[in-house]
C-alpha cells in the first residue's frame, strides 16, 4: 500500500512538473500542432537520456526502480530546484527521513521549557504530522483558539485552510497558505500512508476549495525565514520574523518562532494581552 501510493504520487508529480514547463523554457520551438500542455514525454526522456518507454512507465506509476543518477538527470530535465529534486528522490523510494515512530508526538519537559524561554516571541512545537504539540503564552495570545480546538483539528494545515478566523488573522493569506502547503507536501512523503495524514488530506479536500485546487499541483518547497504579518483583533497589526529550529535528537519535530523585529513593539503588545 505504501509503495503503491508513493508511486502514484511520483507519477502525478512528474506529470505536473512536465506540464509546468514550456518548450521555450528548455530552448525548444513552440510548434504549430502542440496539443500537450508543457513538454512532451519524449522531450523529457531525451533531455534526461532515458528511453521514452521507461519514462512513460514511470509516469504511469509502474513498479520500476530509478537510480539516483537517473533521478538527477530527470531533475535537470524538468528544471527542478533543490527541494523539488529531494521530493522526487523521496517519492522514488530513496527517502532521507523515516516514518515517525510511536514517540513522534511526545513533548519532553525540556522542549516545554525551551518554548517558555523564547518568550516574548510567540513559538510553538510542530509534530511530524504538522500538529500543534505545544506552545508558549504569546502564541496562545496570538491564536487563542489553539487551546480549544478538537485534537483532530489542532493541525497547522487544517487551521490555515479551514479556520475562517485564521484567514482574517494571517496577513497575505494566500501566499502564506501556499507556502504552508508546499512545505507540508515536501515533508510528509514518509508519512503519506499514515492514517492521520490520509484523513487530514481527505477532510481538507472536502472542506477547502483552495486546498482542493492546489493539492493536485504537487508544489513543494522548503522553509525560508521570512516576515509574517498578522491582523490581531485586540493587539492590532503585528509583524514578526519567522524562524524554524530542529531540536537535537528530534528530527521529526520543528520549533517555529516568530522573532521580534528590532524597533517594533509587536511582541510587547502581544505580551500585554498574555498578562491580562
Amino acid at each position: 500500500m505504501v509503495v503503491m501510493t508513493r508511486r502514484a504520487d511520483l507519477a502525478e508529480f512528474l506529470r505536473a512538473r512536465r506540464a509546468a514547463l514550456r518548450p521555450a523554457d528548455v530552448g525548444l520551438p513552440p510548434g504549430e500542432r502542440r496539443r500537450t500542455q508543457g513538454l512532451r514525454r519524449e522531450e523529457v526522456a531525451l533531455r534526461a537520456g532515458v528511453s521514452v518507454s521507461w519514462y512513460t512507465w514511470l509516469e504511469q506509476g509502474r513498479p520500476i526502480n530509478a537510480s539516483l543518477d537517473v533521478l538527477d538527470a530527470l531533475a535537470r530535465a524538468l528544471q527542478l530546484d533543490a527541494v523539488e529534486r529531494d521530493h522526487l528522490v523521496a517519492l522514488a523510494g530513496h527517502p532521507a527521513r523515516t516514518s515517525a515512530g510511536e514517540g513522534g508526538d511526545v513533548v519532553s519537559d525540556a522542549l516545554r521549557r525551551l518554548l517558555r524561554a523564547l518568550e516574548p516571541a510567540p513559538a510553538y512545537l510542530l509534530g511530524p504530522r504538522w500538529d500543534f504539540l505545544a506552545w508558549n503564552r504569546p502564541f496562545g495570545s496570538l491564536f487563542p483558539a489553539v487551546a480549544e480546538l478538537p485534537a483532530e483539528n489542532r493541525n497547522l494545515v487544517w487551521v490555515m485552510f479551514a479556520d475562517p478566523d485564521v484567514r482574517v488573522l494571517v496577513g497575505d493569506w494566500e501566499r502564506e497558505a501556499r507556502r504552508v502547503l508546499s512545505q507540508f507536501r515536501a515533508e510528509i512523503v514518509p508519512l503519506r500512508d499514515d492514517p492521520a495524514i490520509v484523513a487530514l488530506v481527505a477532510r481538507l479536500l472536502a472542506t477547502s476549495a483552495e486546498f482542493a485546487q492546489w493539492w493536485p499541483r504537487h508544489d513543494v518547497g522548503g522553509f525560508e525565514t521570512h516576515r509574517r504579518l498578522f491582523h490581531h483583533p485586540r493587539a492590532g497589526r503585528l509583524e514578526f520574523e519567522t524562524q524554524q529550529l530542529v531540536p537535537a535528537g528530534e528530527p521529526d519535530l520543528r520549533i517555529v518562532v516568530h522573532l521580534t523585529i528590532p524597533g517594533d513593539d509587536s511582541a510587547s503588545r502581544l505580551l500585554a494581552i498574555s498578562d491580562e
